[in-house]
């Protein structure tokens, strides 16, 4: 029976014939890994996802977390679902094996992790939080830093957020006001320490009883020496904060000052507890004084960039996390549709023949090839950007890992939001696809919708992501960032014209060159302008248009795999890559011609948006 969390078909197309991962298997990182214990991670993956996490998904979302006696209660099946995850290894499964990790290429670390996320998405953020977590105080903390608080995460025996919002800034983080003193007393083994004082907002997995520790990575500024907090960017540093400080035996000792004012509740995502955060208040008072123990991490004013190496692991999750509800949204849909009986067909209008199920019915087809083409579409372009990862880290040349940073660079900000709108739109369409029944709480889908509507905000809006690739990406470095995506794409469409592929094919290679060449065209057009105002007023829309080019640039990589297989073929994978060739047509057809309209829009140096005034509305 196939699954509805995901498909592993489709899984094993991505990774093991289209992203070829059995390659990795060559570089000493992954000599002691093959084909099969890829296959065998994914397996044990898709038992304790099916066993642990899915069965309790919706009763996360309906018994939320809550406030009682003073603590946070959530459902006992969460924390069974964590501890069999920690007790399996994978909190660690990308990790060294001095950290008793799996190593783990990073492209099969993200497709084990899409596997509990589609499950349960909820329960999975603390585990997606705590891995971020832990990479980042990997690349930035001291020995004794990653000793105390790393190991122990990825053991499962504590557990990590990432503390940056605050309640009147937002995604302006110049504009943090949370402070950190210099503390008189040192902390353990001479470790300077100081006293956070400040709110953070929006801070997922925030408080708790999962797990023996939290520890808060938490944006703040040490204020210059005329006890002025320094303005913008630069006066941020980063602390690590854990909800209990530890005793001289790293066990947690003394409750910090770190208290929980408020849970928020939100529309989808109900089972992560979202909370309000006061740091410093003097609720307690550790080691007698006021204000919440931290331990500066890396540089002082070093802050945001070090906690990058967070947010941009961070984006190609909640990218992963689009994907795979939108896959699950569509899997669940199409069983819906399979099974379902209604209606005739449209030359058929004796009432006394059967009703055929609706997946006979060409709009139930069309919204589930639009589904198809959207997630799968998605699952490509995420599983791409962390097979990137896996280049940029262990590429045999220097030049090959240069290389594959520039394409992940350029990526990342769409790989974050064009799964985010569009799997979500997928969502919609298998809602579309119950009908009524998909609008109640009884059926999946609509937690699906809910749950998937959240990516488009966290970690980057549309309209930060836009700015970020109109505004920074295709212009740094000379432009070598764009270049280096227009030289990959010029590849695929070589090859497509190389190969002789399917004449269907054809046609598709010329209107992603064409394509391409229109976003390079009206890119210069765009900053020939000498108004970064102007240039940047409709950042999003070229957000969407590139990221419409570059998915297409991943359904044509698919469908030229898929008809060099066709031929060969037993008769199920006969289907299974028809299909492939079926989703690429329909977004050749149907979607990739959305794009032209957007850029001849953004060509026109259009100011609508920026010349509206307020009054105005």
């Amino acid at each position: 029976m196939q699954s509805t969390i995901l498909s592993r078909r489709d899984l094993d197309f991505l990774l093991f014939e289209w992203l070829d991962v059995e390659t990795l298997t060559a570089r000493p990182r992954f000599a002691d890994h093959s084909r099969e214990t890829f296959g065998a991670a994914l397996d044990m993956a898709e038992q304790v996802a099916t066993d642990l996490f899915a069965p309790h998904n919706k009763k996360n979302d309906s018994d939320e977390p809550h406030l009682a006696g003073g603590q946070v209660t959530i459902i006992p099946e969460v924390k069974r679902a964590l501890d069999a995850f920690a007790a399996a290894g994978l909190l660690a499964a990308g990790q060294d094996y001095a950290f008793d990790g799996m190593q783990l290429p990073c492209v099969v670390e993200k497709a084990v992790m899409a596997w509990f996320t589609a499950a349960n998405v909820a329960t999975s953020a603390y585990i997606f939080l705590t891995v971020a977590n832990a990479n980042t105080l990997l690349k930035c903390a001291t020995a004794r830093q990653v000793a105390q608080f790393v190991r122990p995460m990825l053991a499962g025996q504590f557990f990590g957020t990432m503390c940056l919002s605050e309640p009147q800034a937002g995604s302006s983080l110049s504009d943090i006001t949370t402070r950190a003193e210099p503390d008189p007393v040192d902390g353990p083994e001479g470790e300077r320490q100081y006293r956070l004082t400040g709110n953070k907002m929006w801070i997922s997995a925030g408080e708790h009883e999962l797990a023996g520790n939290i520890v808060h990575l938490v944006l703040a500024k040490i204020a210059g020496p005329d006890g002025r907090l320094i303005a913008g960017v630069k006066g941020i540093s980063l602390f690590i904060v854990p909800k209990f400080v530890l005793d001289e035996h790293g066990a947690p000792g003394e409750r910090n000052d770190v208290v929980l004012a408020g849970l928020n509740h939100k529309m989808g995502n109900r089972g992560t507890t979202n909370c309000l955060l006061n740091f410093g208040e003097g609720k307690y008072t550790p080691q007698g004084r006021a204000g919440a123990i931290g331990y500066l991490v890396g540089q002082p004013h070093q802050g945001l960039a070090n906690m990058f190496h967070m947010m941009n692991e961070a984006r190609i999750g909640v990218g992963l996390g689009a994907a795979v509800l939108g896959v699950t949204g569509y899997l669940h849909a199409l069983d819906y549709a399979r099974n379902r009986p209604q209606g005739r067909p449209p030359a058929e209008k004796d009432p006394l023949k059967p009703q055929v199920a609706i997946i006979g019915h060409t709009d139930v087809r069309r919204m589930l090839l639009a589904q198809k083409a959207y997630t799968e579409g998605a699952m490509g372009l995420v599983l791409y950007c962390a097979r990137l990862v896996d280049e940029q880290n262990s590429a045999d040349t220097e030049a090959a890992r240069r290389h594959a940073g520039q394409l992940l660079d350029f990526l990342t900000p769409i790989a974050k939001s064009w799964p985010s709108q569009w799997c979500v739109e997928a969502n919609s369409l298998a809602i579309q696809v119950h009908g009524g029944y998909g609008y109640t709480r009884e059926y999946n889908v609509e937690q699906f919708y809910r749950d998937n509507r959240l990516n488009a905000i966290h970690e980057g809006t549309h309209g930060i992501h836009g700015l970020d690739l109109l505004g920074r990406k295709v212009s740094i470095q000379d432009g070598a960032l764009f270049k280096a995506v227009g030289a990959e794409l010029a590849k695929t469409i070589a090859s497509a014209r190389a190969l002789g592929v399917p004449a269907e094919l054809l046609p598709y290679a010329d209107q992603l060159e064409h394509a391409w060449q229109r976003v390079g065209s009206v890119t210069s057009a765009l900053y020939a302008t000498g108004d970064m105002n102007k240039t940047l007023a409709n950042a999003s829309v070229y957000l969407e248009a590139v990221g419409h080019t570059v998915v297409a640039w991943m359904w044509l990589e698919q469908a030229l795999l898929a008809a060099r297989k066709l031929a060969g073929a037993a008769a199920p994978d006969q289907d299974f890559y028809r299909g492939k060739l079926q989703a690429c047509r329909y977004f050749y057809n149907w979607e990739l011609p959305k794009v032209q309209p957007q850029l001849d829009l953004l060509a026109s140096i259009d100011t609508t948006t920026l010349d509206m005034q307020d009054a105005w509305f």
